[in-house]
């Protein structure tokens, strides 16, 4: 059954689909009146819905029966990644997503190759979003993850603060064999509270940037013995998140 994130009436007990997904419905799954659609709420409450007018600009769906569903991860992690070349961070986006990630932060790190265009910064934030939508209706999300404007350093740290748990996947940690912060944080971690974690562009980040994180209240990390890819370890990470925080509980 297909899933939709809409806009849901009180007043109607009905949801109401539009744009993209509008002619989704209409154009591409060709669905008809009384078909069945699964539609999320802005609260994220989840209902199978009966297709009841289809329209050029707008699908309207009633609620048959709200769904009980745990799907989100029990703590909000942010995903920072120092700009990648190509589509690597739509690759971190898009798998974050089906993975569990709340929010994606890309990051103007000093070795990041690619040079952030504010002319087309629109643009290309709203083509993540977009990523991130379809991610989360295909995992069967019960929200979609924000993906954020670039970021540098001094605007990372401030959006920083309120995070109860601040890691940087640092890759000097790996090599001399660390294992024990994020392991020890992860099991420190209690439901319902939020974890940042920073991760370099393909050069890594600089001793410079990591001191200057670590002077904020963050902590480096290794993950593991093995150097992993800037669009890899971030997935690891969302990995280890599930399997302490869902699995072995």
């Amino acid at each position: 059954m297909q899933r939709y994130f809409a806009s849901y009436s009180t007043e109607n007990d009905c949801f109401i689909v539009t744009g993209e997904d509008c002619h989704h419905i209409a154009k591409v799954m060709r669905m008809k009146e009384k078909d069945q659609i699964i539609c999320v709420s802005e609260e994220q409450r989840t209902a199978v819905c009966s297709i009841a007018e289809i329209s050029t600009d707008f699908v309207k769906a009633y609620v048959i029966e709200w769904k009980e569903e745990s799907v989100e991860l029990p703590v909000h992690v942010t995903i920072v990644s120092g700009l990648p070349k190509g589509d690597k961070l739509e690759w971190i986006i898009q798998k974050g997503t089906e993975l569990g990630a709340a929010q994606f932060i890309p990051f103007t790190a000093a070795r990041s190759v690619v040079k952030w265009d504010e002319k087309k910064a629109d643009k290309k934030v709203n083509r993540w979003t977009r990523i991130a939508k379809e991610a989360a209706e295909q995992s069967h999300r019960s929200l979609v993850p924000e993906v954020m404007h670039p970021l540098n350093m001094k605007a990372l740290i401030k959006a920083g603060e309120p995070y109860d748990v601040k890691l940087i996947a640092f890759e000097e940690k790996a090599k001399e064999g660390e294992t024990s912060v994020l392991t020890r944080n992860l099991q420190q971690l209690k439901a319902g509270s939020s974890l940042l974690i920073v991760f370099g562009p393909e050069g890594g980040l600089t001793s410079e940037e990591v001191e200057i994180l670590t002077k904020n209240g963050y902590q480096a990390c290794g993950l593991g013995p093995r150097i992993l890819r800037t669009e890899t370890a971030p997935l690891y990470l969302l990995s280890a998140v599930s399997y302490h925080l869902e699995l072995l509980r």
